[in-house]
């Protein structure tokens, strides 16, 4: 996406006529465009930005230097009620109003009080503010016994499978969520280069494209192969892989390829993430039936760091391992045991009574 070449807004002028005061608009909107690019923020990202200012300017009906927080309210009502749209997109809407008036607000009040005589404000503030779409939809993982009889069912079940191979890609993608929390994303993009085994005590994958944050574009991390995901990629690239086809030994080839064929090269295509969903889909309701619709690959992510967080990895540690930019995300992600806080609780008194008989 080209951007438009912008003048500069310290530059002398007055706002005389009607295309004046559009034309200064305009060129708020494309400064903030640079700015959000500068950042490192994909073409896509950028322009889905644009296109939500556009579309509050044209609700408006008037400067966005004259919009208050009222104004704000009867367009995400109006998003919500008569455009039927999400929660979630409402939610990232508002954002997108958000950081665009905080950032005229930054850089331009002062030039814009100026110009219009209007004092600038924030109108998305903590009243209006939409909750975050998943707010009362916690994606609470099942308890650790009923996972592990899930894997080893499924795992038992792989040598009679009517199709041997797609049945043990599905599990060893599910198995790489349950143990080192990846995304299917990521897991559907992995090459047979990204295993790399001669890396740490455990060797490490290559994540090539982690989710990055407000459209920056693929953020890769190197995911430590603990919780025995090295002994499963050991198994599957020796006794497994090779049997989709000869670029078994290409490291560019995928991880974990379809039964599909190119019809140019002739070699397996990428399992797509529909096939990696339905694999695990299909074997919950074999071997979980209890968990049928409801245990997701994302919520496979949960259950990861809530298992990890249970043996005593520390919140950094499974932050770096899952890839988040925020603490505050992993900590979201961590479902412990009902008796947790109370456990806690009693050891933190046993601690204080510890204390207060060793002064005596």
């Amino acid at each position: 996406m080209a951007l438009a070449v912008v003048h500069n807004l310290a530059s002398p002028r007055r706002l005389v006529t009607g295309q004046d005061a559009e034309d200064f608009e305009q060129e708020l909107v494309d400064q903030f465009a640079l700015a959000v690019a500068a950042s490192g923020a994909t073409d896509g990202y950028v322009s889905s930005e644009r296109g939500v200012i556009f579309e509050f300017r044209k609700f408006l009906c008037r400067p966005v230097w004259m919009t208050g927080s009222e104004d704000a309210d009867r367009y995400l009502a109006h998003l919500r009620k008569d455009r039927g749209q999400a929660r979630q997109t409402v939610e990232k809407k508002a954002g997108t109003l958000a950081r665009f008036f905080n950032f005229l607000v930054a850089r331009y009040q002062g030039d814009i009080h100026a110009l219009t005589g209007c004092v600038l404000i924030q109108p998305i503030d903590e009243f209006n503010r939409p909750a975050k779409a998943e707010y009362g939809t916690p994606r609470i993982p099942p308890p650790e016994d009923e996972v592990t009889a899930l894997f080893e069912a499924w795992r038992d079940s792989l040598p009679a499978e009517r199709k041997y191979l797609p049945a043990a890609r599905d599990y060893v993608a599910a198995s790489l969520w349950r143990r080192v929390g990846l995304r299917i994303g990521e897991t559907v993009m992995l090459d047979i280069r990204d295993w790399r085994p001669d890396l740490g005590e455990h060797g490490k994958i290559h994540v090539r494209f982690g989710k990055g944050s407000r459209g920056r574009g693929p953020k890769p991390r190197l995911v430590p192969a603990i919780n025995s995901a090295d002994a499963l990629l050991t198994w599957w690239l020796t006794d497994v892989r090779h049997q989709f086809g000869e670029d078994w030994s290409d490291p560019d080839a995928p991880m974990f390829p379809s039964e599909r064929r190119d019809p140019h090269t002739g070699r397996p295509r990428r399992a797509g993430d529909d096939a990696l969903r339905s694999g695990l889909a299909e074997a919950v309701e074999r071997w979980l039936p209890s968990w049928k619709g409801r245990l997701t690959p994302h919520g496979m992510r949960h259950f990861c760091a809530s298992s990890l967080y249970s043996r005593g990895l520390n919140l950094k540690a499974i932050q770096d391992i899952l890839g988040h930019s925020w603490l505050s995300t992993t900590t979201q992600y961590i479902h412990v045991h009902d008796g947790h806080i109370e456990r806690a609780w009693a050891s933190a008194n046993d601690r204080v009574a510890a204390r207060l008989s060793a002064e005596r």
